[in-house]
């Protein structure tokens, strides 16, 4: 067996607790420590995933010598900030997405990676799944032909409460940064490209955030991707790429998805693509630890250019809408 990867959990929330229990189901992994801003819930964690080391404080944490990684569940708008905590002390860093809440603070969180040479990856966790993965296959292969139009949404209504997270632009609010990333990087994993031109609508809510929003992509050769989220708005969860020679549905929920419908020479074929065990994110754990086995500083499926591409996309819509974070 390879020498296990100790790594950290900056953050207690469900996000976090996912991630634990995935975590726990590698073998060559090992939870040693966990950090919140409180005793109490570094203790109820730990307690929850026996993890054997609990701090009360994010600094604490970074401090300890023998964490080689650590996973920040935080909400996004606190994510510059503690990942460049985690780097000032050498720890590698898998950070939730959204990365950060804009472009540039992106820009200065991995020039601290470059420069420390310290390895870095936003966990946007449903690249690495196995769906992913087969989809590129597929249309590698010529199954459809030439892609020319994707779909994809992620939506869901939420109750309205203007403290919440959700709600609350303090705390980086809104559709799109919440779950349309999903989409765009659905999108740009599937085109791999950059889209050309842009449009895109929103419907701002009465705390300034968007609460359903759309956007279409534009290509070079003329291929669409034709995207939206919500959190006032239940949608679909599938997503479908279109192509010259055929159509593939991915099931819902797309991001996250084990089946997929693939439509050739007139021809309905439904295949499915298992996930084992655990809710998704163990995968891009199993490339962290991957990456930092090989010295790599940065995941090839998930640049620190594509995260910059997420931010940048967002930056983009988000200034189309005129919509800006407190800060910024």
């Amino acid at each position: 067996m390879a020498k296990r990867v100790k790594w950290g959990i900056l953050g207690t929330g469900q996000i976090a607790r996912k991630f634990a229990k995935d975590l726990k189901l590698i073998i060559d992994a090992e939870l040693i420590a966990v950090g919140s801003r409180t005793e109490r819930s570094a203790n109820e964690f730990g307690d929850l995933f026996n993890v054997p080391r609990r701090y009360d404080s994010y600094e604490a944490l970074v401090k300890d010598p023998d964490v080689e990684v650590i996973y920040i569940a935080t909400p996004h708008p606190f994510h510059h900030d503690n990942s460049l905590l985690c780097l000032s002390e050498g720890k590698a860093v898998l950070c939730e997405k959204p990365f950060t809440i804009n472009a540039k603070e992106a820009e200065e969180v991995i020039s601290v990676a470059k420069d420390k040479n310290i390895f870095l990856m936003e966990a946007m966790w449903s690249r690495f799944i196995p769906m992913y993965g087969k989809l590129k296959e597929w249309i590698k292969a010529g199954r459809i032909g030439d892609v020319r139009m994707i779909t994809a949404d992620f939506g869901y209504r939420s109750d309205f409460d203007p403290d919440s997270r959700i709600f609350n632009p303090e705390l980086g609010g809104g559709a799109l940064l919440d779950v349309g990333i999903y989409p765009i990087d659905f999108a740009t994993w599937i085109m791999d490209q950059l889209p050309k031109e842009i449009r895109s609508w929103a419907e701002i809510g009465e705390t300034g955030i968007d609460e359903q929003s759309a956007y279409i992509f534009g290509y070079e050769n003329g291929e669409m991707a034709l995207l939206n989220s919500a959190v006032r708005t239940e949608t679909p969860h599938d997503a479908i790429i279109m192509g010259t020679e055929g159509q593939i549905k991915v099931h819902a929920p797309f991001w996250n998805s084990r089946k997929a419908t693939i439509t050739d020479s007139g021809e309905e074929t439904t295949i499915d693509v298992p996930i084992e065990e655990g809710h998704g994110f163990l995968f891009e754990a199993k490339e962290v630890m991957r990456c930092l086995r090989d010295g790599k500083t940065q995941s090839d499926r998930m640049t620190w250019e594509g995260t910059l591409h997420h931010m940048q996309l967002m930056d983009t819509i988000r200034k189309q809408w005129g919509m800006k974070y407190p800060g910024e």
